[in-house]
């Protein structure tokens, strides 16, 4: 996780450093930057009636072009990058869908029930034609679509019950707005009562419907009582110009922006004393202030900050965001980071996309399950400071000019989604690059498989997790011949169990005790040392390549000696004496063959202080029915039953995790065997 995080930094810091390189390609071919101002004098008539669309002004009574340029410098500053954008909005001819209401229900859930936007509806009377054309509709709806504005058609023919208890007889418009200043609050809908069906009239009376939520002030003592007053908005934008009405993207953003921040228009056509927009530093026309509890601030002196709606949106969402917002920008976060597992994984293609697929989901559901608490965090109310010292920090935070790029890139990049896309593809190939290097470097063998190799060890994964569960679940494991013969699968699945075989790692085998056989004679070291060597060369030839590392590591071990000082030096009477006598019996050596007999022809009598104290005493392994030799290596099991160590290990890494002997399993510990102080009849003649 954190090096997918590491990754996704450095992407960002990638796009931060490519931005920076385009703008330097554009000073040095055309000698401006985006944040250079234009002359609208120098600007055409069309480029100008495009720029008042963007704005959300109408021209319709401005046939002049002086005419049409005073309106766009009344409305604020143009910049290089606010006009490129413009043009760019107007050559995308793409077309924008409008929705079509299948009922009341419908039309409740999106229209009335929607809070914060505003909606303009076509209503359609039963056997009567739209109000609106079908290409003004179309010029309409792209027209309003620039300010957020969403569309749509409602045909009575579908519920004319509604349409009546509506009034809706004849074919109408209407447009619902929000009814009162609270945020989710009450929605209106108003009827379109004017006699010119034509797009500019329209738009100029829905401009002036929302123009009227806008508090609006327009002399300065008015302007001093609003502004040294103190009420429930900590975030206030103002808006000084000579206009009638202001733009329609300030509108739409007051909408939008419902019980977060207040918007005010400060109309100063007829003023003659301007003294108090000078003690609090207005001095150009338009002027853009947000006024905040940190101090003021003026709109459009930094990078990216247009006279638009796209641009005042990203900026005010920065300073006061939804948690909505957060939680939308942590979701693309995570989802970014997550895609980042593609060129991360090596190997097989399906097994990128299989990877890919578990972590998107792995964290989005982690996602979607940390932010349910902090959602109930934020209804607590002693919560209220934590909240206002948080909004406090980002408003400190996103003020500065570090924020004001890293907003400029992200309506960049949000513009051309080809160039993002390719950038994060581009920079995921490169980790890809690396990473295989890495590991071929390190001769990992992931980065060789092809798809079916992968395939072939998912499904030999699963066949071993769906047959083979974890052996935790299952305190007694049942043998089985399973893996010998699968024609026993289908006898075992009419038991509910299936008989199935535990999945038991083999790493415990290494921590099972060792030691060496030894017995009481008079040999001297050298023939010890040689014998044991023989018998090691011996039983290394019967156990298999594949356990010779394991049995290295055995035969380099120390040899476990647990000295019990109350003991004495033969056996006692539950276990085996060297003078014929057989060693302790389990309940199946008691019905078969007998365990570990003893040879007494044999001069040499077994060392049993060697021995650790919780294994049981006997001279043969029942694996290979052979006895122990002087100086052979022996293992013992938990159960306390003692065996060649080649034997044993080629017992348990065939996969019966079990005793020989008494079933038990080897990898759980067992209460050891209590030993008894032999006695004076014990003792072998």
């Amino acid at each position: 996780m954190w090096l997918k995080l590491f990754f996704l930094l450095l992407y960002f810091l990638v796009l931060f450093v490519l931005a920076r390189f385009f703008e330097a390609i554009v000073w040095y071919e055309t000698g401006i930057f985006a944040t250079q101002l234009v002359d609208p004098v120098a600007l055409s008539f069309k480029k100008l009636k495009t720029i008042l669309e963007c704005r959300g002004l109408g021209y319709s009574g401005l046939p002049e072009k002086k005419d049409v340029r005073e309106l766009v410098e009344k409305s604020g500053d143009l910049m290089e990058g606010e006009l490129y954008s413009a043009l760019k909005e107007e050559e995308a001819s793409e077309s924008v869908s409008s929705t079509n209401f299948s009922g009341e229900m419908h039309f409740y859930e999106l229209v009335e029930d929607t809070k914060d936007g505003i909606w303009l509806v076509q209503v359609i009377a039963n056997d009567r034609s739209p109000l609106v054309g079908k290409i003004h509709w179309e010029k309409m709806v792209k027209k309003v679509s620039r300010f957020g504005i969403r569309t749509g058609t409602f045909n009575c023919s579908s519920d004319p019950r509604y349409c009546r208890r509506r009034g809706w007889l004849r074919s109408t418009l209407i447009m619902s707005v929000p009814q009162t200043s609270t945020s989710k609050g009450k929605v209106m809908l108003k009827e379109y009562s004017g006699r010119k069906i034509e797009v500019e009239h329209i738009f100029k009376w829905i401009t002036a419907h929302a123009a009227s939520r806008i508090k609006t002030i327009y002399n300065a003592e008015h302007l001093k009582e609003e502004w040294n007053k103190s009420d429930q908005y900590w975030v206030k934008i103002y808006l000084f110009a000579n206009l009638d009405q202001p733009p329609a993207f300030f509108s739409a953003l007051s909408i939008k922006f419902t019980g977060r921040v207040e918007f005010i228009f400060v109309n100063v056509e007829n003023w003659d004393n301007k003294s108090f927009m000078t003690d609090i530093g207005v001095y150009n026309m338009p002027s853009y202030i947000l006024r905040t509890p940190e101090g003021i601030y003026r709109y459009g002196n930094h990078t990216g900050e247009f006279i638009s709606l796209q641009a005042m949106d990203s900026f005010l969402r920065s300073l006061q965001p939804e948690v909505n917002d957060l939680f939308v920008l942590s979701l693309v976060l995570v989802n970014l980071m997550a895609w980042m597992d593609l060129f991360i994984t090596q190997g097989a293609t399906i097994k990128r996309f299989v990877v890919l697929i578990s972590t998107l989901g792995t964290y989005n559901s982690l996602l979607i399950i940390s932010w349910l608490p902090v959602l109930g965090f934020l209804q607590l109310p002693y919560l209220d400071s934590f909240y206002e010292y948080s909004l406090k920090l980002l408003r400190y935070s996103n003020t500065t000019t570090l924020a004001s790029w890293v907003r400029a890139d992200w309506m960049f990049y949000s513009s051309h989604p080809a160039l993002f896309l390719s950038t994060y593809l581009g920079h995921g190939l490169l980790i890809d690059y690396f990473e295989k290097k890495r590991r071929r470097n390190s001769n990992n063998d992931e980065v060789n498989a092809n798809n079916l190799e992968w395939l072939s060890s998912l499904w030999d994964w699963y066949t071993s997790y769906l047959f083979h569960p974890i052996a935790s679940f299952q305190n007694f494991p049942i043998e089985s011949d399973w893996d010998e013969d699968p024609d026993l699968f289908l006898e075992r699945l009419a038991f509910p169990d299936l008989w199935l075989h535990p999945l038991i790692p083999t790493d415990y085998i290494k921590n099972l005790p060792m030691w060496r056989f030894k017995c009481l004679g008079v040999q001297s070291e050298e023939e010890m040392s040689e014998g044991s060597q023989d018998i090691e060369n011996d039983s290394d030839s019967e156990s298999t390549d594949t356990f010779s590392s394991e049995k290295e590591v055995f035969e380099d071990k120390q040899s476990i000696v647990h000295n019990s000082p109350g003991r004495a030096s033969h056996c006692d009477a539950e276990a085996c004496s060297c003078a014929n006598k057989y060693c302790q019996t389990s309940p199946y050596e008691k019905k078969g063959r007998s365990y570990g007999l003893y040879n007494a022809n044999e001069d040499m009598e077994p060392d049993w202080l060697t021995w650790p104290a919780d294994m049981l005493h006997c001279t043969e392994c029942v694996v290979c029915l052979e006895n122990f030799e002087n100086g052979c290596l022996l293992m013992g099991l938990p159960c306390g039953h003692v065996f060649h160590q080649n034997c044993i290990v080629m017992w348990l890494a065939g996969g019966r995790h079990c005793c020989p002997v008494c079933r038990w399993p080897s990898y759980k510990k067992k209460q050891p065997y209590a030993q008894h102080q032999p006695l004076s009849n014990d003792v072998p003649s």
